[in-house]
């Protein structure tokens, strides 16, 4: 397990809704420096509506939403449109997504893929961002796949180079939403074998995942929501001796169907 050292992320009364249907109702919760948070619970409880609004994919109706030195206030977000986008950004290049989905360019190569965001959106230096994807693509076991499209590799494969894509920007915060969920079985441990690296190498991560024997092992907090609010939290214990009955329940309903 890391040792928590300050608080990277911080979240206030965090409030959204679709329509009539009010999703997150008051979500609270702090993150340290080279800690990974799992968020668990059943489907429609509200986990991936926080993680989208970490980097403001989902823009939240009310609350408090800091990475680092960066921060909205929902509740009372900057008036002036163009301050409202600057504070948008810089939530943004704080964290870096990993989705459901691959969500890879499919006419780019793969280290295509990890240059993009690096030389058109920080404009770094394209020879660097180069040499800094190749060594990515070593760190999560793709070195010589270079030159390949992301249809050429199997979808295991193409989750790892979503990781290093996301990796590639330098985010303090990586998010990564049910990142197995669309894989084969037999592929699902090379990429938690790879997440399970960077917890260990002192990335902060904020994880949604429904791999509890694989959170048990990473996690430095854990937060069960449910219909909307965080229903219990704690250390690596929820997921193994929740207090909560339907903690309980959910994570014997998991267990069960792997």
């Amino acid at each position: 397990m890391n040792t928590p050292m300050s608080d990277l992320i911080e979240v206030r009364g965090l409030t959204k809704s679709f329509g009539e249907h009010r999703v997150l109702k008051g979500v609270d919760f702090t993150a340290a420096a080279g800690t990974v948070t799992v968020l668990l619970g059943p489907s429609g409880s509200g986990k991936t509506t926080v993680l989208r609004s970490l980097n403001v994919l989902e823009t939240p109706d009310a609350g408090l939403v800091r990475i680092s030195d960066a921060s909205i206030d929902f509740s009372d977000p900057p008036a002036d449109k163009s301050a409202y986008r600057r504070a948008v950004k810089a939530l943004r290049m704080r964290s870096g997504m990993v989705f459901q989905a691959h969500n890879l360019f499919p006419h780019k190569t793969v280290l295509g893929n990890l240059v993009e965001g690096p030389v058109q959106v920080q404009g770094r230096d394209p020879e660097e961002a180069m040499s800094a994807a190749r060594e990515l693509l070593a760190q999560v076991g793709l070195a010589g796949r270079e030159d390949a499209y992301p249809g050429q590799l199997s979808g295991g494969q193409q989750q790892r180079v979503g990781i290093a894509r996301a990796l590639a920007l330098r985010p303090e915060v990586l998010l990564l939403d049910e990142p197995t969920s669309a894989l084969d079985p037999e592929l699902v441990g090379e990429v938690l074998a790879v997440i399970r690296d960077l917890a260990a190498e002192g990335q902060t991560l904020v994880i949604v995942t429904h791999e509890v024997r694989f959170a048990r092992d990473v996690a430095d907090q854990a937060l069960f929501l449910d219909e909307g609010v965080v229903a219990e939290r704690g250390g690596a214990e929820v997921l193994t001796d929740p207090r909560e009955e339907r903690t309980r329940r959910f994570l014997q309903r998991v267990l069960d169907a792997g």
